[in-house]
């Protein structure tokens, strides 16, 4: 028989999925369907510093929903607290120059910047949703947005509205970046790095040490267009570095096998360097369905519940 089940919308084709809404339709879509074969997290306990209010939902304690409300308006909501929240989590944002680039045959797939907004808009929601708090830093040659974690009501429409302010300066200050994330994050939980990573391993690797022994999880998503590991040109061409205008003229075979090489050993490092300091990598590729980079993330945010 014929299952009646609607697809997932985080197993779809990442481009065919962005142009069938805007942003934070499409990212409810993917956390939709991620969500639907999970359990969610269990609930921490409550401290004593009021936060807002949240609808209720069955299985909460009866004592902290709030009976007056409830007597007034027949709603029912619960008093949520500071301390419900599960884990702060802060994700931050390549959005340089070199993030605007796909394959120039590609024009099927996304933009790495684009994927990687999708993909914040649905990592921000599906932590939300387990009741952790989100905060959000978005970067290129400096820091364009930056948003203390929270988990109140409101935090997801500012988060989506950050996600849509320009950005695109020349340059990743991923270490500037990381710096603001560990003010933000004032104790320990999660950062989550979204970024092709075309920066020096010497200038972060330092920043992300520090974010390790104060006790913080991180997690490296590595954005690549498949073009950019594969190298699939052929005949004469120039070649542009989008971030410092370095041109060089050169013929692709010449150049493919050194490059494939470079780009697996640039991959095996800094999978290795990262490894070494407790962080955890994974590598994203753009025609690469949500569900994979989700569930790399998600399954480093239920170790740490």
């Amino acid at each position: 028989m014929e299952s009646s089940r609607a697809p997932r919308a985080d197993l779809f084709d990442p481009a065919a999925l962005a142009s069938l809404g805007r942003l934070e339709v499409v990212a409810r879509w993917i956390v939709d369907g991620f969500l639907s074969g999970l359990h969610r997290s269990p609930r921490k306990g409550f401290s004593v510093e009021f936060a807002d209010f949240r609808p209720y939902q069955p299985g909460d304690d009866l004592r902290y929903v709030d009976w007056k409300i409830a007597a007034r308006a027949d709603r029912w909501v619960v008093k949520q607290y500071e301390e419900e929240t599960n884990l702060r989590a802060t994700i931050v944002l390549d959005v340089s120059r070199s993030m605007d680039w796909r394959g120039a045959t590609a024009e099927s797939r996304l933009t790495k910047r684009a994927y990687a907004e999708q993909l914040t808009a649905a990592l921000a929601l599906l932590l939300l949703r387990q009741r952790d708090a989100v905060g959000l830093i978005r970067f290129d040659d400096a820091v364009r947005s930056s948003i203390a974690p929270r988990a109140r009501r409101g935090q997801w429409r500012r988060l989506v509205a950050a996600l849509l302010e320009p950005g695109n300066g020349r340059a990743s200050d991923l270490a500037t970046a990381i710096g603001q994330a560990a003010r933000l994050v004032t104790r320990r939980g999660m950062i989550i790095l979204l970024t092709d990573l075309l920066v020096e391993r010497d200038d972060v690797l330092p920043a992300l040490r520090g974010l390790r022994a104060a006790g913080h999880d991180v997690v490296v998503l590595h954005i690549m267009d498949p073009a950019e590991r594969d190298f699939t040109l052929a005949g004469e061409a120039r070649f542009t570095d989008t971030e410092s205008d370095l041109d060089v003229a050169a013929a692709a075979a010449d150049v493919r096998v050194a490059y494939r090489t470079t780009v697996e050993q640039v991959i095996d490092e800094w999978k290795t360097a990262l490894s070494a300091i407790g962080a955890s990598y994974e590598l994203v590729l753009t025609d690469q369905p949500y569900s994979i980079p989700l569930r790399h993330a998600f399954g480093v945010r239920e170790r740490r519940a």
